[in-house]
């Protein structure tokens, strides 16, 4: 049995792992990553960077088979597309490993040493990790928990057959004919929509009285709209109950028992941190529910062990295990770090895309009077140009002192203006700031500057 000594540990390779692991090294400390899989975690293996790729390719095909339809208003007109799944997932397959490998060479580059393997606590400085080669044990100065989070499943849907997730849905040989998705959230949304797009005949199966209910109403509007457009059927109020044959069987909101035919059942109803496993009975951790409870400087409640990332609660975000990452990579090294949860961007990668940070307007109101600017694409010249005029940009701010709380945006593309979005609500931007600041024309950022001015009382566009 070999043993190794490190001053950092750090268990789980994911986005959090292995960027506070790399920050690490980059500060000169002795750090040690174990990871049972491969480099990147859930986001960048099963998650975020391959359904961005679906997603993506998707929307590709759909804009050549409107093309072939011959009502493109741009005056395009193809024949008929084909789409070769296997192709397709191939491509994204090589983007993810290239990404992999791109990582665990950034690793080697910060004196990281990699162990593969599964991790097992011993106590609260003494891990062993099971290895291809045997048994290696890990003694360390300071331990980071960052074993993410995993799909859920439930008891009357077990994955296997036709019932899949995510991670097999990104995987699939051909499109299914029918596909039911249980659970309108982000993901299941993202990757139905992919599919009609495909050529599935998409019904999504969701047991609240609306899709996307993380997110208000007026935001989601222009999803919920495209949905329609797209053929997909949703079934609000409605209780997934089990699988028959090739059907999904569905309680609907009226208390009736129906049946969806589905070739594939694409379950997406949240995900949970993992927690089993890896030896949290042999420390003795206080929880916070079923996460791991941190201080905001990610500390839990015993001396020399962090946990990062989903494993310690909402959002579960990859940016957020990111940046607390490389917070406790900077405290371990001695530096003085504290994280700002102010400014977290929330995308959802719909169609069309949906971004908040900061405050909501009911949030906002919580805490007194504010002001809201809104400006509709419909108004934007860029959106117009690239046949996206749904949506528009919302901006929250205090009445009394125009301090920036919150920014929303719904629109085709709205993902890339997350950044300036962030960075007005992490430098404490005001109405004027942001109004003030030229914007590029034409770009579909004018319609932040837009959406101040609007609270402003001065909308120039609209």
């Amino acid at each position: 049995m070999k043993e190794i000594s490190c001053k950092l540990l750090v268990i789980g390779a994911g986005p959090g792992g292995y960027v506070c692991a790399i920050r690490a090294g980059q500060l000169g400390i002795d750090t040690v990553i174990v990871e049972a899989g491969r480099p990147g975690g859930t986001c960048l293996n099963v998650g975020c960077i391959p359904s961005k790729a679906m997603i993506h390719a998707a929307e590709e095909f759909e804009k050549v088979a409107h093309m072939a339809g011959g009502s493109s208003p741009l005056g395009i007109s193809v024949a008929a597309p084909v789409l070769d799944l296997g192709k397709t997932v191939a491509w994204k397959d090589g983007i993810v490993s290239r990404l992999t490998g791109g990582v665990a060479g950034l690793l080697k580059k910060a004196k990281v040493k990699t162990v593969y393997g599964w991790a097992t606590f011993r106590d609260g400085k003494t891990v062993a990790v099971e290895t291809e080669t045997g048994t290696q044990i890990i003694r360390a100065e300071t331990v980071v928990i960052a074993t993410g989070s995993a799909t859920v499943e439930l008891p009357f849907l077990p994955f296997g057959g036709p019932v899949i997730s995510s991670t097999e849905a990104l995987a699939l040989g051909e499109v299914p004919k029918k596909l039911a998705v249980v659970g309108g959230g982000y993901i299941g949304l993202e990757l139905g929509m992919a599919f009609a797009k495909m050529g599935a005949a998409v019904t999504v199966v969701e047991a609240l009285p609306r899709v996307l209910a993380q997110y208000d109403a007026e935001l989601t509007r222009p999803v919920v709209k495209r949905l329609a457009q797209l053929g997909v059927e949703v079934m609000l109020g409605a209780k997934a109950k089990g699988v028959k044959g090739d059907a999904l069987l569905v309680e609907t909101a009226d208390g009736k028992s129906t049946k969806i035919a589905a070739d594939k059942i694409l379950v997406t109803v949240g995900r949970k941190p993992v927690t089993e496993g890896w030896g949290l009975d042999q420390i003795d951790l206080d929880m916070a529910g079923k996460f791991i409870k941190i201080d905001d400087q990610c500390r839990t409640s015993m001396r020399g062990i962090y946990a990062i990332g989903d494993v310690t609660g909402e959002p579960m975000l990859a940016h957020r295990a990111m940046a607390q990452g490389e917070m406790v990579a900077e405290i371990v090294a001695g530096h003085k770090r504290s994280w700002d949860k102010r400014s977290i961007p929330a995308v959802c990668f719909t169609d069309p895309e949906l971004v908040t940070a900061g405050l909501t307007p009911e949030e906002a109101k919580a805490s007194g009077e504010i002001k809201i600017g809104q400006f509709p694409f419909a108004a934007n010249g860029r959106a117009m140009t690239k046949l996206g005029e749904d949506g528009f940009v919302r901006v929250v701010a205090r009445a009394d002192n125009h301090l920036v709380l919150g920014i929303q945006a719904v629109g085709q593309g709205v993902s890339e203006l997350a950044a300036a979005f962030g960075l007005a609500l992490e430098m404490g931007a005001r109405l004027e700031d942001i109004a003030g600041t030229i914007h590029a024309h034409p770009t579909q950022g004018e319609g932040f500057q837009e959406a101040a001015l609007k609270a402003l009382g001065h909308a120039l566009h609209v």
